[in-house]
């Protein structure tokens, strides 16, 4: 199937950093901004807020981790996708606590490729579900200015009291994080549906403790989710709504890179 056609307009090229070679499609004009997908993959949703970063004057690289981009979201999917971050890949952290995803080094080496390519006061990131700590991760590389963490789902939280408020970051990575928080001014956003329960209360605890009001949570009612067949979980994308407190929470998050990047 020509599930890329979903990602037509943008150039695609593969990028490789230390044990990893991974596709990467990128699209705009401006300081760069690296949208990391959600489980499935790199989905038509996806690339519809992709796209609406790049109209507010921006490059925006979307890299691919798993499933096969541009095929649409389904249930069966879904599990394929779940099966193969939990189970097979070794560079996400689904389980343990107190570390940092392996594909993490990855991302912040593309994030510095795409600063010296694309300028600006430098680079944006968002991560979504499984991915969505690798954004504040990516925080150890000056090359990023502005992490976004929508709905943190890593390490997955039932079972465990500890991994419910862990946040996918190493101790020492977190140290380096807030440093950097304070030194150079910065913040960092978390958006969550409040019911969901793969982003517990704990969780969003974790980030207030540690960064205080360096940390700007965006935390939404189950009202506000646009119906799916999945409960409220992926606010950019499957739970998006064309108005109320959703697309304010996206507008907020492009405000938030044009801001930051320089945009």
């Amino acid at each position: 199937m020509a599930w890329e056609d979903a990602l037509s307009a943008y150039e695609k090229f593969e990028f490789e950093d230390g044990p990893w070679t991974r596709p990467v499609w990128r699209r705009g004009q401006g300081p760069a901004v690296i949208v990391i997908h959600e489980i499935p993959g790199l989905h038509p949703l996806v690339i519809r807020f992709a796209d609406r970063v790049a109209e507010a004057g921006m490059t925006v690289f979307l890299p691919s981790l798993i499933g096969d981009p541009g095929r649409p979201v389904s249930g069966g999917y879904a599990l394929k996708s779940m099966a193969t971050a939990f189970c097979v890949r070794r560079e996400f952290n689904v389980w343990r606590t107190g570390r940092t995803s392996p594909i993490a080094d990855w991302l912040r080496a593309l994030a510095r490729k795409a600063h010296a390519e694309c300028g600006g006061a430098g680079v944006g990131a968002v991560g979504m579900c499984f991915s969505g700590g690798f954004a504040l991760a990516m925080m150890t590389e000056p090359a990023v200015v502005a992490p976004v963490l929508s709905q943190p789902s890593l390490p997955v939280p039932f079972g465990s009291r500890a991994r419910g408020a862990d946040i996918d970051v190493s101790p020492a990575d977190l140290r380096c994080v807030k440093d950097r928080l304070e030194a150079e001014d910065l913040t960092v956003m978390g958006l969550r549906f409040r019911s969901d329960r793969f982003v517990p209360d704990a969780r969003f605890e974790t980030l207030k403790a540690t960064f205080g009001d360096r940390f700007d949570p965006v935390e939404l009612d189950d009202a506000d989710a646009a119906p799916a067949d999945m409960p409220p979980h992926s606010v950019l994308t499957l739970h998006l709504r064309e108005d109320g407190p959703t697309k304010a929470a996206e507008q907020k998050v492009i405000d938030f890179f044009q801001r930051r990047t320089g945009a």
